[in-house]
């Protein structure tokens, strides 16, 4: 099935990075979750991802397919030009950035509009440990993180949260006691500088604060589940610990959004969709990270059980423009060869598979967030 006049609406992905700083970083970087240089000098570029991408980005650079010949081509071109034939190879209708990575190497979320529609996510524990360093007490913590969420600014249209490099996704209640006290121990070792924000009570806190202003505004909710850098313990971004967040009633406004297909737990994150009317997943990072047989394997475990309308495209592009073009285009193709075995079984229609395309790739992104 042919996908690619679809636009598509990327709602999970990350600014660019600023030209100076991409040149500090190896291109092998941003084909791998690693962070150490034995990792990224060496074995990401023994990757099936590595391997075939170079062959991808050499095709639409129209060079051999080396690093060293796209990286000329990139080079010349410039990261504007660049970008511009990535985005337009891509098909994209709107991103929607988190731009909590890497804050201070990264281009404005502004910057990316020349190119296609834009929206941000709100990361919440950047906005907590921002705060910090600029108040005295945890009273006036507390009231300008909420104003700063309820009502989200015009441009946000979803928080995102990465409790799960933290301290995990088992959140639990927390009262306004432990939260002050907790808050009061990390104010006192903070100087100038945003402390890492890393206590769970606090984290927890602000989750269950963020939720309740999601579910009165019915904005999303995005989690990091599943795989990611070393940074993460893996055990604790299992969907499934989620469990008190998807019971609890007063969050069933809050559209919650797994993302990365929570890889490994795929099934665990599809079951959950099945059952709990909330609960959302994207693609992004697991397409196109995987092999081929890999992708296909993880849109085929999502697909076995989750609701079509729970599904959503994203990329999870990060650093470079290469990976926002990589993500659509293997994105629609795994999505297209998957909807096709569906045909083949008896599980859709052909006009239902087409309708299915364009739900995945643009139609449920739209509606739960919202985007016109």
């Amino acid at each position: 099935m042919e996908l690619s006049n679809i636009p598509a609406i990327d709602q999970h992905a990350h600014n660019l990075l600023q030209a100076e700083a991409i040149a500090r970083y190896p291109y092998a970087a941003a084909f791998t979750q690693a962070n150490h240089p034995d990792i990224i000098n060496y074995h990401a570029r023994h990757t099936l991802f590595y391997r075939r991408s170079l062959r991808d980005m050499a095709d639409l650079l129209k060079c051999e397919p080396q690093e060293s010949e796209i990286l000329a081509k990139r080079n010349n071109l410039g990261l504007e030009n660049f970008t511009k034939i990535c985005f337009k190879a891509a098909n994209l209708d709107t991103i929607l950035l988190d731009d909590g990575f890497l804050p201070e190497e990264i281009l404005p979320w502004q910057w990316h509009q020349q190119f296609v529609g834009v929206r941000r996510l709100l990361r919440i524990e950047n906005l907590a440990q921002n705060l910090i360093p600029q108040v005295n007490s945890f009273a006036e913590f507390w009231e300008r993180f909420r104003a700063e969420i309820d009502p989200p600014p015009p441009e946000v249209v979803g928080f995102k949260s990465i409790a799960a490099y933290r301290t995990g996704l088992e959140i639990q209640p927390v009262t306004v006691e432990v939260a002050k006290s907790q808050f009061n121990t990390i104010k006192k070792t903070t100087g100038e500088k945003p402390p890492r924000l890393n206590d769970k009570s606090l984290i927890d806190f602000l989750i269950i604060q963020t939720l309740e202003v999601a579910a009165k505004h019915k904005i999303p909710i995005q989690f990091h589940t599943g795989f990611g850098d070393p940074d993460l313990d893996l055990r604790l971004s299992n969907p499934l610990h989620l469990r008190f967040l998807l019971e609890d009633n007063r969050f069933h406004n809050a559209p919650i959004v797994l993302l990365h297909t929570s890889y490994p737990y795929t099934r665990e994150a599809g079951y959950l969709a099945s059952v709990y009317p909330n609960v959302y997943i994207s693609f992004g990072l697991v397409i196109p990270s995987l092999s081929v047989a890999g992708m296909v394997s993880v849109i085929r475990q999502l697909m076995e059980l989750a609701p079509i309308s729970k599904l959503m495209y994203s990329s999870d592009a990060h650093l470079i423009p290469d990976l926002y073009y990589l993500g659509a285009k293997w994105g629609r193709k795994i999505l297209g060869e998957v909807l096709d075995e569906s045909v083949k079984d008896g599980d859709l229609t052909i006009k239902e598979a087409e309708e299915i395309a364009v739900e995945i790739l643009q139609g449920n992104a739209s509606q739960i967030y919202n985007i016109k």
